[in-house]
């Protein structure tokens, strides 16, 4: 009788243990944006000895692609099982990961017209979520990522404030439109409202090959680059000027060309190696 209590004791407390090492997603938070006029949701992951500590973390911001939402990370990218995955190996610091909503069917992460997301993400987003949970609030301990849309939110919000992050990952990215043309094409509802010189101005700021060009060199030196695409995805030439472009202004950045396509296949094998590279940043300082 003493030897199956003793047992049923020990599954108790490696039921308690193998829970405890387990990290929480939560999928379904929101906020009320002025900016935006109305609630906006979100996804938080946070580490396993979150509840258990008083500690902050740093924080990678990761955003999802065009036709995903907030939930996209965790249900396509798995992000809880990689995550805890990546900790308990030692290859990622424990930290909170925060996933916007951008609301796909609009503009995304950028400002266009009365879309005013990247207002709301720096002026309301990010101090919220900072606030609310304990979250190390300095550049050095914040970073960036995020595939195809999101890895073009990942490259404009990194160059647009390179004071905020440490590190940019961008996956697959959509570099911006490559040319003036490309632009006027994709955004027919755009310059029907806009200038000709208000669409050079959304060009120039939403082209990250433009971006290269007018952000101080020394601004961009101080985010660790990662930048990732399959050799069979669409948006590999944009990604491949980028890296020529880094290169030609010697800018250090990782540059990585997989064997794959636009997929969360690739981006699944993508993960584990943006929390190692985010957290080298987190903790070399």
């Amino acid at each position: 009788m003493k030897n199956i209590i003793l047992f049923f004791l020990f599954l108790i407390c490696t039921h308690s243990t193998m829970k405890a090492q387990s990290g929480k997603v939560y999928d379904n938070l929101s906020m009320t944006s002025e900016i935006l006029n109305g609630e906006r949701k979100y996804a938080v992951y946070l580490p396993p000895d979150y509840e258990s500590s008083e500690r902050s973390y740093p924080v990678p911001y990761l955003l999802h692609g065009a036709t995903d939402d907030h939930t996209g990370w965790i249900q396509f990218g798995e992000v809880l099982r990689i995550t805890d995955n990546a900790i308990k190996e030692g290859t990622a610091t424990p930290m909170i990961i925060v996933m916007p909503d951008a609301d796909t069917g609009r503009m995304g992460y950028f400002n266009a017209g009365e879309w005013k997301y990247e207002d709301f993400f720096f002026e309301e987003f990010m101090p919220n979520v900072e606030e609310k949970y304990r979250i190390k609030r300095k550049k050095r301990y914040r970073a960036v990522a995020g595939l195809s849309m999101g890895g073009g939110g990942t490259f404009m919000y990194a160059l647009h404030h390179p004071e905020l992050f440490s590190s940019a990952c961008p996956l697959s990215a959509y570099v911006g439109p490559l040319t003036m043309k490309e632009l006027e094409d994709r955004m027919e509802w755009y310059k029907e409202k806009y200038t000709k010189s208000q669409l050079k101005a959304y060009f120039e700021r939403h082209n990250v090959l433009e971006l290269l060009k007018t952000t101080p060199v020394d601004d961009v030196k101080s985010i660790r680059w990662y930048i990732d695409c399959g050799d069979d995805d669409f948006l590999y030439e944009g990604n491949s000027l980028v890296h020529i472009a880094m290169k030609k202004k010697e800018i250090p950045h990782e540059y990585r060309v997989g064997d794959g396509a636009h997929n969360w296949t690739y981006w699944r094998e993508a993960l584990p190696t943006v929390l190692g590279f985010v957290s080298d940043a987190f903790q070399q300082y």
